[in-house]
């Protein structure tokens, strides 16, 4: 069940061949972790066909069956409503620019998203961002290499073959104040642990910025820990995301 990009419109897009080899969906691989794990959920106990009709049904939008008939579901409310004309969805109509995120009806309450007392009243730029610092000179970010979108890719042999191995972009006067050389190994760390991979020299990163293009499995590591060791776990404030590309680490030589 996809709902676009751009658009507003929902559309089917079911299963058209049987997963080759070992290949799990996505579907299959959380009914998984879950039975594993002991998590109670009516949705680990349906078929992906059932748990899609139940969620057109719950909010609304028919049957399963009817969906296959018509092939999309234009949702787009009417111009009105959708450029907020009649006003926003508050009972006033009005648009918060300080919102209560702790009652936000979006935000569970099972999972603790941050400080939200700390935040700025109004919309401003919020310095809680895990900046450099004497002990760690460099902020990293773990953006996705060319091959490894996400985990689903990381274990094929095409992908592997072309991104080689783990390696940290370094702009070259960087490496040069480091007395380290292209594609020598290194050591990156902080509080939270240390990573062994091989550094590259590559101009396209801002001084004081490396790049881990990620996600390598683990064991392509030299001792089994990946770069998400020195990922916090932490869910920021107001409502959850991703601290991936908030890091700051330091390099040295292996």
């Amino acid at each position: 069940l996809y709902q676009g990009g751009g658009h507003q419109h929902i559309m089917l897009g079911p299963k058209l061949i049987e997963a080759p080899g070992e290949c799990r969906s996505n579907h299959d691989v959380l009914v998984g972790l879950a039975q594993r794990l002991g998590a109670q959920h009516e949705g680990f106990t349906q078929t992906p066909r059932q748990l899609i009709d139940h969620t057109l049904q719950a909010s609304g939008w028919g049957t399963v069956d009817e969906l296959e008939k018509v092939h999309w579901i234009d949702a787009q409310p009417e111009f009105e409503k959708a450029h907020f004309l009649k006003g926003f969805g508050h009972p006033d109509g009005k648009y918060r620019f300080s919102p209560d995120w702790k009652s936000a009806y979006f935000r569970p309450e099972v999972t603790n998203y941050g400080d939200c007392e700390a935040m700025p009243k109004w919309p401003t730029h919020w310095d809680v961002t895990e900046n450099a610092d004497a002990e760690h000179p460099f902020r990293m970010a773990t953006s996705p290499a060319r091959n490894f979108l996400n985990s689903s890719f990381n274990e094929t042999a095409t992908s592997i073959e072309k991104e080689g191995r783990p390696e940290l972009y370094v702009h070259p006067d960087d490496l040069a104040g480091l007395g380290l050389a292209d594609g020598q190994k290194v050591v990156i760390g902080n509080t939270r642990g240390q990573v062994r991979l091989h550094v590259s020299a590559f101009e396209g990163v801002q001084r004081g910025v490396v790049i881990a293009e990620s996600i390598w499995p683990n064991h392509a590591f030299e001792d089994g820990r990946g770069i998400n060791t020195l990922v916090s776990a932490d869910v920021p404030a107001p409502v959850g995301g991703g601290t991936y590309h908030d890091i700051h680490v330091w390099v040295r030589a292996a």
